[in-house]
C-alpha cells in the first residue's frame, strides 16, 4: 500500500499546474476558504503553526491547534490537503548566532519575544506540528516546513535538512498580498496583479486569516483567482505533485 498522499486513480491530472499553499492565521475566514476551495475542487498545502484564533464557527478564542479545531484539520486531511510544519510558536528567523540561530515569535504565544536556539531545538520547533497534526487526525504531516515570514539562511536550511525538513518557498508572482495593507493594497489591486502574473509552476502564498488586514482578502479575492485562473487553463495541485517536493516522507516525530 502506498502512503496516504498518493494520487488514485480517479484523481484528475493536472497538466498547467499552480500550488496554492495556505499558511495558518488568525482562522476568522478559515471556514470559508475551505468552503471555497471545496466548491472548486481545489486542493491546497496548509502550513500549521498554533497561532492564536478569532472565535469563529462555534468555536471560542484559543488557537489553531487546540482540540477545538482537532475536527476541523481531521476533515481536511480526509479531503486530500497536504500538510507541513510553520513551527509550533511561528518563529521567525533573525540571525545566525554561535550555536545557535535568533528568532522572534510573531503570532503565537511567543509573540514579541526574542530567543535564541540551538539546531536541535529548532528541529523540535518543527517537529511538534507534525506530532500534534497526527493525534488529531490520525494521518502523517509530510517533511515540509514554511518558516514564518520565509525567512531562513543557509544554515538554517542545512539544520534542518540534517533533521529530515526540506523548506517550501514561495515563487515571486506567488506572493498573493494577504498580509499587506487593505488601504494601500486593496482586494481588487491584489486580484488583478496575480490574475496577471501568476503561471504556470508558481507557489502561491495565502494565510487563514490576517489580524493586521482591515479588508479580509480570503474569500473575497480568493474565488475570483481561482476561478480566473482555472479560465486561463490552469489547474491547482498540492506539494505531493511538485518535482521539488513530492518525494517528501513522512515528517519525523522528534528532532
Amino acid at each position: 500500500m502506498g502512503p496516504a498522499w498518493a494520487e488514485t486513480p480517479s484523481t484528475p491530472r493536472c497538466d498547467k499546474p499552480v500550488y496554492l499553499t495556505i499558511d495558518t492565521g488568525h482562522m476568522g475566514v478559515a471556514p470559508l476558504i475551505v468552503d471555497t476551495l471545496k466548491r472548486h475542487g481545489v486542493k491546497a498545502t496548509f502550513f500549521l503553526a498554533n497561532e492564536r484564533t478569532q472565535a469563529v464557527d462555534g468555536k471560542a478564542e484559543g488557537s489553531t491547534l487546540d482540540a477545538q479545531w482537532a475536527p476541523w484539520w481531521k476533515t481536511l486531511a480526509e479531503q486530500g490537503h497536504d500538510f507541513g510544519s510553520h513551527t509550533w510558536d511561528h518563529l521567525s528567523w533573525q540571525a545566525d548566532e554561535a550555536g545557535g540561530f535568533r528568532f522572534k515569535g510573531t503570532a503565537g504565544p511567543l509573540a514579541g519575544q526574542v530567543q535564541t536556539l540551538s539546531a536541535q531545538q529548532y528541529c523540535a520547533q518543527l517537529a511538534q506540528p507534525a506530532r500534534r497534526f497526527q493525534q488529531m487526525t490520525g494521518h502523517p504531516m509530510r517533511a515540509i516546513f514554511r518558516a514564518p515570514g520565509g525567512k531562513t539562511s543557509p544554515a538554517l536550511l542545512a539544520a534542518a535538512k540534517a533533521c529530515g525538513w526540506q523548506h517550501v518557498p514561495w515563487t515571486p508572482a506567488g506572493f498573493l498580498g494577504d498580509e499587506l495593507s487593505s488601504d494601500r493594497y486593496p482586494n481588487a489591486t491584489l486580484l488583478k496583479q496575480a490574475l496577471k502574473n501568476v503561471h504556470q509552476g508558481d507557489i502561491l502564498l495565502m494565510h487563514l486569516g490576517i489580524w493586521s488586514r482591515q479588508d479580509p482578502w480570503a474569500p473575497a479575492v480568493l474565488e475570483p483567482l481561482i476561478v480566473g485562473l482555472q479560465a486561463r487553463g490552469l489547474c491547482f495541485a498540492t506539494l505531493r505533485e511538485h518535482p521539488a517536493f513530492a518525494l517528501a516522507g513522512a515528517a519525523p516525530l522528534k528532532p
